[in-house]
């Protein structure tokens, strides 16, 4: 009978040997391990998701991509729309080159002529000259009307406005070059000489508008 067996036990129950089980937790390292890394990863991904959100409410990405953009291109053209050409006088017809064709829409008498003879002076080629058609006669009740071919919108119509002020501009389904002035109620005389060639200065020194650019942005 071994020394750890109860007096009075025997039999089936009788325990043998110097040696008894011992009741130990397997595993207790590695689950507390376990337990620490998906602890961490947990927090990790909390962390990362809290960040997303923390972007997209502040605009975090939109405003990194653009410091990123003007780090990266300072060097390349600027975005279409915002490069100007270079200074340099309008491409604008010369008054030699613009034939005006001068109509008279008021009930004052020879007032066609005269302004024809002044444009004359003053450098214009003159077309026709005499009353405005049925169209217009007695209808234009401002100082006049500039009207012409598509094309010479902004090139003969800014040069001719410089030798009178209030004048309506309008287009017409015309293919030549030659401008209709037809003059209005309102229409005195021409603006002086002095003051219409400093305006037809000024006109040419003014810089053109800004152009897109044909460079690829980053």
């Amino acid at each position: 009978m071994s020394m750890l067996t109860p007096p009075g036990m025997g039999g089936k129950y009788r325990i043998t040997g110097d040696k008894y089980p011992r009741m130990r937790r397997t595993g207790g390292p590695r689950r507390l391990v376990l337990a620490i890394i998906a602890s961490a990863a947990a927090m990790a991904l909390i962390g990362w998701g809290t960040l997303q959100l923390i972007q997209v409410f502040t605009g975090g990405d939109k405003a990194s991509a653009a410091a990123g953009t003007t780090q990266d291109c300072d060097h390349r053209t600027p975005e279409p729309g915002t490069t100007p050409k270079p200074d340099h006088p309008r491409a604008l017809p010369k008054p030699a080159q613009i034939t005006v064709n001068v109509f008279n829409a008021t009930p004052r008498g020879g007032l066609a002529k005269k302004t024809a003879d002044e444009l004359k002076k003053r450098g214009f080629a003159i077309g026709e000259v005499g009353n405005a058609t049925k169209q217009y006669d007695k209808k234009v009740k401002g100082t006049g009307i500039l009207l012409g071919a598509k094309k010479t919108a902004d090139t003969a119509f800014p040069v001719l406005g410089t030798q009178l002020a209030g004048t309506e501009h309008r287009t017409d389904a015309r293919t030549g070059g030659e401008v209709d002035l037809i003059l209005g109620t309102r229409f005195k005389e021409l603006a002086k000489k002095e003051d219409a060639d400093k305006a037809l200065a000024e006109l040419a020194k003014a810089k053109p508008t800004p152009t897109p650019s044909t460079e690829k942005s980053c």
